[in-house]
């Protein structure tokens, strides 16, 4: 089963993402830890590095061409990042993840060590700067939801019952695959 995650920065994609790769014992490819460590070894922030990906479209490029290919060669594998489920052509489940900006500025500010306040324009700043990227690069507009099969708010379920709902989705499409066959 080929399965993409995707949301806005803070969404809980990563960690529904690894909840799930352990659970039903899938490879797990994450596109916005590619992203953080090409930023590390460029030592730039995400900001930082998010500005330099705007005039170099190859860092998205190379990121979206790698999560493409290894998830549609994949059988069993998790993909996730934001924009996974538009990448993946041959994904049995596309899940998309929301919550508030203000939920998700205090989960970075947390995660990253950094006051609220901080974390919220960085988040703001870095959605403006991937929403361009994506716009020029493929055309994509990231708020149109319509390619996901599911959208559930990560503000409203914590990790363990958003894993609960797609292990329901999962075991419908297993069955369903299952009869197809």
């Amino acid at each position: 089963m080929r399965i993409t995650i995707s949301g806005p920065p803070g969404s809980g994609t990563t960690s529904l993402a690894r909840y799930l790769a352990g659970k039903h014992g899938l490879d797990l490819i994450s596109a916005g830890e590619v992203f953080r460590q090409l930023a590390k070894e460029h030592g730039m922030d995400l900001a930082d590095f998010g500005k330099f990906a705007e005039n170099d479209p190859s860092v998205d490029r190379m990121i979206d061409a790698r999560q493409k290919e290894i998830g549609e060669a994949a059988e069993n594998i998790i993909i996730e990042g934001r924009l996974s489920g538009r990448m993946v052509g041959n994904a049995d489940l596309r899940i998309w993840l929301s919550a508030s900006l203000s939920c998700r500025a205090r989960r970075i500010a947390g995660r990253d060590g950094m006051d609220e306040e901080g974390a919220r324009a960085y988040t703001e700043n870095r959605q403006r700067s991937e929403a361009t990227r994506y716009r020029n690069y493929y055309g994509i507009e990231i708020d149109d939801l319509s390619p996901y099969d599911i959208v559930l708010s990560s503000e409203t379920f914590g990790v363990d019952a958003l894993g609960t709902i797609v292990d329901a989705a999962i075991a419908c499409l297993a069955r369903q695959q299952a009869a197809d066959l």
